[in-house]
């Protein structure tokens, strides 16, 4: 079966709110092997509306519309597909007495216009809100199914778990299902990484191999169909390990990870503390740190150090460091970061120092970014970056990249 989802509704347009709902939908699909293969979004506009039916109905057999079900004059979903289909709209009663329910629950009179919610495609199967008011349904002709949810998440997605889902496991019968995996790359371009595994990606076919970039990371999403579930994952590790072979020592996580994430993982197995001294960052590094739950009990403290004056003073590096060699040098952001850890007692002690921009500091030009690692027992590393983008991107990506020198060093 291969669907296409359309979103209806101005706001979205317009930029207003964000489409989640497609996502929401295509990852339940894939469970059951459905085959999204385009997501569209139209106005409140029933001529435009008509036109993407037709669209969708000449590339898809399942057709998901989300929105356009509410009371108002501008919900016109159902009375659009209505006369394509060559159908006509009924009160379905059960949606009916919910609706009156809620107007006394609340104690707010209900408008007739809120009767309109309940109308259904005649014929259709109806899926039940429990969150709302407006019902979903589900409504065949000839071999399309057409599926009518509302467009709140906080609606839709329920009524899709609950009811919708079932009821499109059930017509489907035997099925494969899409299983996938995303691969998280740091330290390597898209086009060096493509050029690493392209006769992979060349010969694909079951698994799929597909690329992204974005945020100065890489992904690859490897994806496999088959009726079982494990034979499924089998294909993706048995891709996984060709792919590992190739360029494994820039692959740090899967799927939703990130970074910091895997950063905050390993420190906690190897029970170890953190301090961070940052200059460039600003408190960046510390403030996303904290951002994830169960990071706060790893992170001793740190120092936000612009000037050279608390660097000397608070931070204790040498003056004769910051007269000699500058605070945007190798051996400032040494001594950075085994203050930082040293003064807070933390086991781990990173630091940030360098030109963000947009103006050159100290002769170097903007994008130098010096990375001070130090961990009990080690011999203090500092890394050097020559990034190139605006101040934003500079400070952004100095924070991936602590996280990545990090990840190693500490492993080592």
């Amino acid at each position: 079966m291969n669907a296409e989802i359309i979103a209806v509704g101005s706001e979205l347009l317009l930029g207003q709110i964000v489409n989640t709902n497609a996502r929401f939908i295509s990852r339940q699909l894939a469970d059951i092997g459905v085959n999204v293969y385009f997501h569209t979004a139209v106005g409140d506009n029933p001529d435009r509306l008509k036109s993407a039916i037709e669209i969708a109905e000449n590339r898809a057999d399942l057709i998901i519309f989300t929105g356009g079900l509410g009371p108002t004059k501008d919900d016109l979903t159902k009375e659009t597909i209505a006369r394509h289909l060559n159908t006509v709209l009924q009160m379905d009663d059960d949606a009916l007495t919910s609706i009156e329910q809620y107007f006394n629950r609340t104690g707010r009179p209900m408008t007739e216009n809120n009767k309109k919610q309940a109308l259904i495609l005649k014929g259709s199967e109806v899926l039940p809100n429990e969150h709302g008011m407006a019902p979903g349904m589900i409504y065949k002709k000839d071999e399309c199914f057409y599926m009518l949810l509302p467009g709140p998440p906080k609606e839709m997605e329920p009524m899709f778990l609950k009811f919708a889902y079932p009821s499109l496991r059930s017509k489907l019968g035997s099925y494969e299902v899409i299983a996938s995996r995303v691969l998280r790359f740091f330290g390597i371009g898209e086009a060096m990484l493509e050029t690493e595994i392209e006769d992979l990606i060349d010969g694909q076919s079951n698994p799929t191999i597909a690329p992204l970039a974005g945020d100065g990371e890489v992904t690859l999403r490897i994806t496999a169909k088959h009726a079982d579930l494990q034979v499924a994952h089998q294909l993706i590790d048995e891709t996984e390990e060709k792919i590992r072979k190739r360029v494994g020592e820039f692959i740090y996580g899967y799927d939703d990870s990130s970074l910091m994430e895997e950063l905050i993982k390993l420190l906690k197995e190897k029970e170890l503390t953190i301090a961070a001294a940052e200059s460039l960052t600003g408190g960046m590094f510390q403030q996303e740190f904290t951002s994830i739950p169960g990071a706060g009990s790893l992170l001793k403290g740190g120092i936000v150090c612009y000037t050279n004056e608390v660097k000397a003073n608070i931070l204790q590096v040498k003056e004769e460091t910051i007269q000699t060699c500058g605070v945007v040098s190798s051996e400032c952001a040494l001594e950075m970061a085994e203050n930082a850890a040293k003064l807070m007692n933390a086991d781990v002690g990173i630091s940030f120092t360098g030109v963000a921009g947009p103006d050159e500091l100290e002769g170097h030009p903007v994008g130098t970014v010096y990375i001070g690692l130090y961990q009990k027992g080690k011999k203090t590393r500092v890394e050097k970056l020559n990034l190139g983008g605006s101040r934003a991107a500079n400070r952004i990506r100095s924070i991936k990249y602590g996280c990545h020198f990090l990840l190693s060093y500490i492993q080592e």
